[in-house]
């Protein structure tokens, strides 16, 4: 349990929160429960997210809705070819005081420097960009002219990649992509879903989204996420799971072994523990069990492995090795 009755009504009211955000979420977005579910866990847990899916799946609306739902600051940067690392962090400007004839350099802040930001299509744009926004990601800072700027509080990027389109792209490194907490990847929505996406957005009736979180109740969120206990139990299975990724490890199962050429490092067994955390606060319940762990291992692990030769030409995801994974751990 919590470890303060402070806790307990802190942890109460950020479930009320969340089922308050759902609820505003509904207005605009139909269907996509277990993706919405994974960005608030993500959102508390204090990661960062990578989107996978298709144009044209509402994942730009879906983040602006949540934005809007959690009274933040919400920039959208498109990535392109072209885009440098100024464009997006801000840049050094000459100011002249007319009054006085002074001059003298000014940062202007680029669109980095909001509360959510939206990543539009990460992989379009060279690595000195993406490593510009990276940056950011870890250090919640942005450095210009040897001066340090601080972005603003709370600081959560989601990054979207399109699964078809490999042509003319930057493809994140591994070591970037470990800088995100979850991938999600986002499906097609079921027939009935489409058919009320289509009633929604045809007719002249727009739903406006309320906020229901004020920004600054984030940074209380997250801190108790951080204090929420754990069972040693719980963790243990978390660092066996991420061990048996690594074919090197005996732990790891000989099916497994030939489909994989690097595991997930030490930061995914973290992860997966303040995921658990975050998934059983959704729930409201005040600590998490194994099957937190096990429902975070997807999002978590499956941009951590690098498939070996055999797996990819088998047509075999990193997605699939999670769940057999899963299916070995019992």
């Amino acid at each position: 349990m919590p470890r303060s009755q402070d806790d307990v009504a802190l942890l109460d009211q950020l479930h009320s929160a969340i089922e308050a955000i759902k609820s505003e979420l509904s207005k605009k977005i139909v269907g996509q429960q277990a993706v919405i579910d994974d960005l608030l866990a993500c959102l508390f847990a204090r990661g960062h997210c990578l989107l996978i899916g298709v144009p044209g799946l509402a994942k730009t609306m879906l983040v602006q809705s949540l934005a809007q739902c959690l009274d933040c600051d919400f920039n959208r940067i498109q990535f392109t070819p072209d885009l440098m690392p100024s464009d997006i962090t801000g840049s050094e400007i000459l100011y002249e005081d007319k009054s006085s004839g002074m001059r003298d350099f000014r940062f202007v802040t680029g669109p980095l420097f909001a509360n959510i930001i939206l990543a539009d299509e990460i992989n379009r744009t060279p690595p000195k960009t993406q490593s510009a926004l990276l940056q950011a990601m870890q250090e919640y800072e942005v450095t210009s002219s040897g001066t340090t700027h601080p972005l603003p509080h709370p600081f959560w990027v989601l990054a979207t990649q399109n699964p078809i389109e490999q042509e003319g792209t930057y493809p994140l490194p591994e070591a970037q992509q470990d800088r995100f907490m979850f991938s999600i990847e986002i499906d097609y929505p079921g027939q009935a879903e489409e058919v009320e996406i289509v009633k929604r957005t045809t007719s002249p009736c727009e739903a406006e989204i309320q906020p229901r979180i004020p920004s600054s109740d984030i940074d209380r969120f997250h801190a108790l996420i951080t204090r929420i206990p754990v069972a040693d139990s719980v963790i243990e299975f978390a660092v066996k799971l991420v061990r048996a990724t690594r074919p090197t490890e005996q732990s790891c199962p000989g099916r497994l072994r030939e489909m994989l050429t690097w595991g997930a490092g030490p930061r995914a067994s973290q992860y997966l523990i303040t995921a658990a955390k975050a998934y059983a606060v959704v729930e409201g319940r005040p600590t998490p069990d194994i099957e937190d762990v096990k429902r975070a291992a997807p999002p978590v692990l499956q941009h951590r492995l690098v498939r070996s030769f055999h797996a990819e030409s088998e047509g075999v995801s990193a997605r699939d090795l999670v769940g057999r994974l899963l299916e070995s751990a019992g």
